[in-house]
């Protein structure tokens, strides 16, 4: 069953199948975003999360973040902030981009932007952070609104119930969890039994997130929680398939695991995007190329020695044929 998205006046936004890609910060740019629905099973993507200060004050490299494409949609973008009255300017914005979802960000535990009562610190102050999403809603007349979370700020404030009731309270149509606490940040395990009790909580959709670190985790969380989606992030620069791998065992089908092939066009393709959004810059380029090859060769046989190679090539032609060189002869001695 597709997730549906909607509020009272806003676009019913299908997301199908109900598969979220993470906003993450320096990754979900509009290349990567581009590749995974390229590959397929991601029902929503979600831009990497734009400041609403930098948003309002018209920051050159915070309007970079808004490139999109036509075929990336359904698109979500995540805002965040701790002033209403700019959160509310930023969510007008996201309404002018006519983009299908806005999503506020309130649970990123980076130490910045908790210290400017952003992200995870709006749980420290829930009347503020009601005033936030009031102003968000009111400003998106036909976009739909989500909030992330998380658990709270430690063991000790646990309110993510008290928020996602706010949250249904003001018109959003959907939130997303990771159940972990800010003060957590991304060590230990995710408990999922809060995903659960926010499910129970609140009668909008519910995203779980945090420790989907394979395709079955997708369908064992959907059965342990009762969620309504799931909310898939880090694994996915590992395997850019775990969308498309869950999408297939939710449909009752076997997955696959990526081909050699698959991984080399992958990165080829990578390779052809990330020139045009980062401006043909080659230093930009080759950074780029080099993080996301080592992820993507995770796995492959011998993978440690192309990540080696690609460290000191110093041009983007010389990265592809060094590429295209260590794959033809895996798919060699494959054959």
């Amino acid at each position: 069953m597709p997730l549906l998205y909607s509020s009272p006046g806003t676009r019913p936004v299908a997301v199908d199948p109900p598969l979220v890609l993470a906003p993450m910060a320096g990754i979900t740019d509009s290349t990567y975003r581009l590749l995974l629905r390229r590959i397929g099973g991601v029902g929503l993507v979600t831009m990497e999360f734009v400041s609403s200060e930098g948003l309002t004050r018209g920051n050159w490299r915070t309007e970079r973040l808004l490139r999109w494409e036509e075929e990336e949609r359904p698109l979500s973008i995540q805002i965040y902030g701790a002033d209403a009255e700019r959160m509310a300017i930023a969510a007008a914005r996201v309404e002018a981009e006519q983009v299908d979802v806005c999503d506020i960000n309130m649970g990123c535990p980076a130490n910045k932007v908790l210290k400017g009562c952003a992200g995870a610190g709006l749980m420290r102050d829930l009347g503020r952070a009601r005033g936030i999403i009031a102003a968000c809603r009111k400003a998106l007349p036909t976009t739909p609104l989500t909030v992330k979370f998380r658990a709270g700020i430690d063991e000790e404030r646990l309110n993510f119930e008290e928020l996602g009731r706010i949250c249904e309270g003001e018109g959003v149509s959907a939130v997303a969890l990771h159940p972990r606490t800010a003060k957590q940040m991304y060590t230990g395990r995710a408990d999922w039994s809060r995903i659960a009790r926010l499910k129970e909580a609140v009668r909008i959709p519910v995203i779980g997130n945090g420790d989907v670190e394979a395709p079955e985790d997708v369908p064992r969380m959907m059965r342990e929680t009762g969620c309504d989606g799931v909310m898939i992030g880090r694994a996915s620069m590992k395997n850019p398939w775990i969308f498309r791998q869950a999408a297939d065992l939710l449909a009752g089908r076997p997955y696959r695991e990526a081909t050699l092939e698959e991984r080399r066009d992958l990165i080829l393709l990578h390779f052809g995007l990330i020139p045009v959004a980062e401006g043909d810059q080659p230093k930009q380029v080759m950074n780029k190329l080099r993080t996301f090859t080592g992820w993507y060769t995770h796995g492959v046989p011998n993978g440690g020695e192309l990540r080696r190679r690609i460290q000191s090539l110093p041009s983007p032609e010389a990265f592809r044929e060094a590429v295209e060189e260590f794959f033809a002869r895996r798919l060699a001695e494959a054959a």
